[in-house]
């Protein structure tokens, strides 16, 4: 396991860059070059631009698409005119436009589907954890969101074919919950090596809102120099909670939130890769029947996440997951069971499913 601190981790050239549609732009097995030429091949990007961009960690044609030209601006220090010029030139180089819907239903089928180690809970999610996609865990504190994310890092390394996204994890902990003998007793049970298990996982450790926006924007060059297939996000909304208090700073809170969600799922597109963050809950006492608890964040978390999966404790030490929103999966429940060995199916769900 690395570790990513106020300090980007030193770029290993290994992995791949895939564009938003799936396909790959440039790819050895394990190895990549990032060559100055990637930028400079855009019209109106000379080598003083493109050193501007590489040194502000924009360093492929696909983190210029999808980053706002005036965020561009901003981190590069080149002119907003300028910037606009080679967004344009970026995006017809790579054929942004119009598309069919038939069209965008056969790239979808190059989605990938991350496995979360219980048969029933893949199928609640249609599955999986897909790709270019946001997945949000939602729940009140020991429910599991966090055991779910060490699963999914875990399991992101595996094969395709076993359910996996053979790639590296960025795992990005805000609270300090990330424990990596619990890494190791799940990779343990599961019959990996261990050691090699954390070494894959490059974790970053958030100290508050600042720092969790500047290692996210770290995130468009060290994905795909390091061959990163999953970044978790846990929690996503915990810092923002304790340093904005009071409805004075709502507004400047969600306005800052929701330009680091929008980051995140930019990522997504850009390389191909699930994003899953984790939130908490919050209780409205003026509710006398149902759950109290309702997701963090409000709108904004509610609107910039694709999939939306709300957790709760189950009888007899199972755990209940229910799709609460999502453009593609019904709003079924099923319930799982944390382990030793990570996230497998509850004896009940299991018989349910084979009457």
């Amino acid at each position: 396991m690395q570790y990513v601190g106020s300090q980007v981790l030193k770029p290993t050239h290994d992995g791949c860059i895939i564009k938003h549609d799936g396909s790959i732009i440039k790819s050895v097995k394990g190895e990549i070059e990032m060559e100055n030429a990637d930028l400079s091949t855009l019209d109106g990007v000379g080598p003083a631009i493109a050193s501007k961009f590489r040194s502000a960690e924009i360093t492929t044609i696909e983190a210029i698409i999808v980053t706002p030209p005036r965020e561009l601006s901003e981190k590069t220090g080149v002119g907003f005119n300028t910037v606009l010029k080679i967004v344009e030139a970026a995006r017809k180089s790579s054929g942004l436009g119009f598309i069919t819907a038939e069209e965008l239903w056969k790239k979808r089928q190059e989605m990938l589907k991350l496995s979360t180690g219980s048969k029933s809970l893949n199928e609640l999610l249609g599955g999986g954890i897909e790709s270019q996609a946001m997945t949000e865990l939602i729940g009140e504190f020991g429910v599991g969101k966090t055991q779910i994310c060490f699963m999914l890092s875990i399991m992101a390394q595996l094969p395709l074919e076993k359910g996996g996204l053979d790639g590296k994890v960025v795992y990005m902990d805000t609270e300090g919950t990330f424990i990596p003998e619990r890494i190791f007793e799940i990779a343990s049970g599961l019959e990996l090596d261990p050691h090699e298990t954390l070494e894959n996982i490059f974790l970053a450790r958030a100290y508050n809102s600042s720092h969790q926006c500047l290692l996210t924007g770290h995130l468009f060059k060290f994905c795909p120099e390091n061959d990163i297939k999953l970044v978790i996000v846990d929690s996503m909304i915990g810092h923002f909670r304790s340093e904005y208090i009071g409805r004075e700073h709502l507004a400047e809170r969600q306005q800052k939130l929701n330009s680091l969600l929008h980051k995140l799922l930019r990522l997504t597109e850009a390389f191909n890769l699930p994003v899953v963050i984790t939130n908490q809950v919050q209780a409205n006492p003026a509710q006398f029947f149902g759950d109290p608890n309702k997701p963090a964040g409000g709108h904004v978390m509610a609107h910039a996440c694709t999939h939306r999966i709300y957790l709760r404790k189950g009888g007899q030490g199972t755990r209940l997951a229910k799709v609460i929103d999502s453009p593609s999966l019904p709003n079924n429940k099923v319930r799982f069971k944390i382990t030793e060995k990570g996230i497998e199916d509850a004896k009940e769900q299991i018989k349910k499913n084979e009457g």
